[in-house]
């Protein structure tokens, strides 16, 4: 098992509601020490940790987080202000609601107001699967494409479940040939991980790869 290509696409992901700057600082140091695609923190952490880090690991923030049910125009505003901020990846959160009341066109002028907010950095569309039917999984895979994000990601990890193996394989289906899938909610072991590669995720979202790697330099083992 190749770990160090595993982690070079992960974002190392600290969003629970009380973290503190202390265990972000840590994420920060062991997403720099793993060599991992970016580290996923919350919005209010971004700019402290991009002095932190200064420019040895891109960072990455959530917009509309975890229930995507803001006006565009909040997430307009928090996008830009991440983005002044020292982000260089958002990872915003759908209006569910919306796309069950099949407001399509709104959905996808939210997405584009947002990453032209985004001024070039890479935006990642969460749909949360788990809350989704089928059918609104592969409109969201057309939305998505047609709106021009870089990602669509399976789910904010805050929900009723996390990435299954049977949505990556169905978004990887139906998004455009430009569109990357992020994993993300419950990865919790390297072979989960490759399964997820496999299946055509090109990003994954989790913690605890790393922590597996942590236990491993220590001899604690998985």
């Amino acid at each position: 098992m190749d770990t160090k290509k595993v982690l070079g696409i992960v974002d190392h992901t600290l969003l629970g509601v009380a973290s503190t700057w202390e265990e972000i600082k840590q994420i920060l140091d062991d997403a720099m020490k793993y060599e991992t695609a970016s580290t996923c923190i919350p919005a209010a952490y971004v700019k402290e940790a991009a002095e932190y880090v200064d420019g040895k690991l891109p960072i990455c923030t959530v917009i509309g987080f975890p229930n995507g049910y803001n006006t565009t125009a909040v997430k307009v505003f928090e996008t830009k202000d991440a983005i002044a901020n020292g982000a260089e990846e958002i990872d915003m959160v759908i209006n569910v609601g919306a796309l069950k009341n099949k407001r399509y066109q709104e959905i996808e002028d939210e997405i584009r107001q947002i990453h032209e907010a985004c001024d070039g950095k890479i935006l990642k569309v969460i749909i949360e699967t788990c809350l989704l039917t089928e059918e609104e999984k592969i409109k969201m895979c057309e939305i998505v494409t047609n709106a021009g994000a870089e990602y669509i990601k399976t789910s904010t990890g805050f929900s009723t479940g996390g990435a299954t193996f049977d949505d990556v394989a169905l978004m990887r289906k139906h998004i455009g040939a430009e569109v990357k899938v992020k994993a993300a909610g419950g990865i919790s072991s390297f072979d989960d991980a490759e399964k997820f590669m496999s299946l055509g995720a090109d990003r994954l979202g989790t913690s605890r790869l790393v922590k597996i790697m942590k236990n491993t330099d220590t001899g604690a083992g998985y």
